[in-house]
């Protein structure tokens, strides 16, 4: 083999062990946040909401729900620690350049990182938390068949398929198909009025036009006015959220007492002693 062939041989596989490497540490990192996001949901819950319920079907429904918002806090919290992540591997990097131990936290990494955290935060922001609330709420199309009945009557034993997978109740496809149409519908209402707003706000001719140009410009439209939102709803709650975490550490906190004067407080208590005596 040619020495060009075993150094691009070479590089190529560099590339694919780098290319391992962050796969595993994002899978990783993301299956630790999810398991520290399951246990906070968990203790945070209500147990009447996913414990206590009897029906098959509305057990499962609610497990659906609990790890599509688990998934969607891991998310979160990871958007959130992503800055602080960067800014101490860059640190890091910069009083240990030479440590073989610690070169995997490298631009690419960081770079790989941005880029899932800001795809999932879309998909929980326009698909899985919609998803979630109207699947617990739905009910399934009229004339849908439910598996089961009520609760303590015995339901008929369905006989056994030749496959050992075992397939969803026909109730929760039926939440499943009724949660997608509305979906669907809001997604169609929103772009809907996003293109309309567009149209209005903009004077020139390609503002008018059809939905052909839906990635390139409704799209980040969109994703600026929910970012617009979330920006104004961050303002309007910080002060609240400031306020109500003052009052509630100056009531955990001790005051110090170390500008009180001793004095003043010891002849307090003698003319306090004074006048009980007086008194008896």
């Amino acid at each position: 083999m040619a020495p060009a062939e075993q150094d691009a041989l070479a590089v190529r596989e560099q590339l694919f062990h780098e290319r391992v490497r962050e796969c595993l540490i994002c899978t990783l990192l993301f299956a630790s946040l999810y398991i520290l996001c399951h246990f906070i949901i968990t203790h945070f819950k209500k147990h009447t909401d996913f414990a206590a319920v009897h029906d098959d079907e509305d057990a499962a429904v609610n497990r659906i729900a609990l790890g599509l918002c688990t998934f969607t806090l891991a998310v979160a919290l990871g958007a959130v620690l992503l800055l602080p992540f960067s800014i101490i591997s860059n640190e890091v990097l910069l009083s240990f350049p030479q440590n073989y131990y610690v070169q995997w936290l490298n631009g690419s990494l960081i770079h790989g990182l941005w880029n899932l955290v800001f795809l999932f935060s879309n998909l929980s922001l326009v698909f899985l938390m919609p998803f979630a609330y109207f699947f617990t709420e739905s009910e399934g199309f009229a004339g849908s068949k439910k598996v089961g009945g009520p609760v303590g009557v015995p339901r008929p034993v369905p006989p056994t398929p030749s496959s050992s997978l075992t397939p969803l109740p026909q109730g929760i496809m039926a939440r499943v198909y009724e949660t997608s149409v509305v979906l669907l519908l809001l997604t169609l209402l929103v772009l809907g009025m996003v293109w309309v707003a567009s149209a209005i706000v903009g004077n020139n001719a390609a503002s008018r036009q059809s939905l052909h140009d839906l990635w390139e410009y409704y799209l980040p439209y969109l994703y600026s006015c929910i970012s617009l939102f979330g920006v104004l709803l961050l303002l309007l709650c910080t002060p609240f959220g400031l306020s109500t975490m003052f009052t509630v550490t100056g009531k955990l906190l001790v005051k110090p007492r170390l500008l009180e004067d001793l004095d003043e407080q010891l002849s307090c208590t003698r003319l306090e002693e004074a006048s009980v005596s007086r008194r008896i």
